[in-house]
């Protein structure tokens, strides 16, 4: 009696689900309902994927594009830090001392729920219309849901690893390192994906409103010209820029930071 090694139809099927094709497929089907839309419609509203990946040639080989989406990306990693590092120091102390958690808490609470609007234009009318004003005022508007989500996670920490740790003396950083950080290793990739996502967002906002560059100042500016091609030329590659990190950068260093939990035991 001889066994089959063959993968069965269910488990080919698994695999096309989980691999990299399916996703190709999604974005080729995508492209493919915008073509037939562009030229159903026939109309500069609503120009077809083909002129407008000419646009970003153009622009990207003649034009500004490139120097645009790195000023927007310098500005979202230089958001993306500063409220990392704040918001984590301040939701782990808030999350271990509970007197300091009731005197924050308020503020907390107004920053979570006050308008990200309202915070940039106060920004730009108290501080300038500069770039410590545009970076600030992004980074301000992320702090609380760091705060929040490293909060939650100092609370759920093991206080039998806490335990363990003063009965082997280990050192502040030592158990920083091979205690603390390991337990929070989950909170903190939950705040810089949800941080990163929402600080693409608002840094379109704050260029859009008091910046003279940057993707979001090229979208205001052929928003008033009706130009619809260009702004879906710098939406696609802003979108790339995205998709890009995602893949090339988070994905991989999630992987690695969870790389234990695929190991045998």
């Amino acid at each position: 009696m001889s066994l089959s090694l063959a993968p069965t139809e269910t488990e080919q099927g698994s695999r096309l689900l989980s691999g990299p094709l399916i996703s190709i497929l999604s974005v080729a089907g995508f492209l493919l309902v915008w073509y037939i839309a562009a030229e159903i419609a026939q109309s500069r509203m609503l120009p077809g994927p083909v002129a407008v990946l000419q646009y970003i040639y153009n622009e990207s080989v003649h034009g500004d594009l490139l120097t645009e989406l790195g000023i927007t990306l310098w500005r979202v990693v230089a958001s993306f830090v500063v409220a990392m590092v704040i918001g984590s120091v301040l939701g782990l102390a808030m999350g271990q001392h509970p007197g300091l958690n009731r005197v924050l808490d308020p503020w907390l609470i107004v920053l979570l729920n006050l308008p990200a609007l309202v915070i940039i234009i106060l920004a730009y009318v108290w501080f300038g219309l500069n770039e410590a004003a545009a970076i600030g005022a992004v980074a301000l508007n992320k702090i609380p849901n760091v705060i929040v989500t490293l909060r939650e996670g100092a609370r759920s920490l093991d206080p039998g690893l806490d335990e363990m740790a003063r009965a082997y003396r280990l050192s502040y950083w030592s158990k920083l390192r091979n205690v603390t950080l390991p337990q929070l290793q989950p909170y903190f990739a939950a705040a810089s994906r949800s941080g990163l996502s929402l600080i693409w967002k608002i840094v379109l906002v704050v260029e859009l409103l008091g910046r003279p560059n940057g993707v979001g100042f090229e979208l205001h500016l052929n928003f008033q010209l009706f130009n619809v091609t260009a702004i879906l030329g710098y939406t696609l590659a802003f979108v790339a820029v995205m998709l890009a990190i995602e893949y090339l950068l988070v994905q991989p260093i999630e992987r690695h930071a969870t790389r234990w939990r695929n190991k045998p035991v």
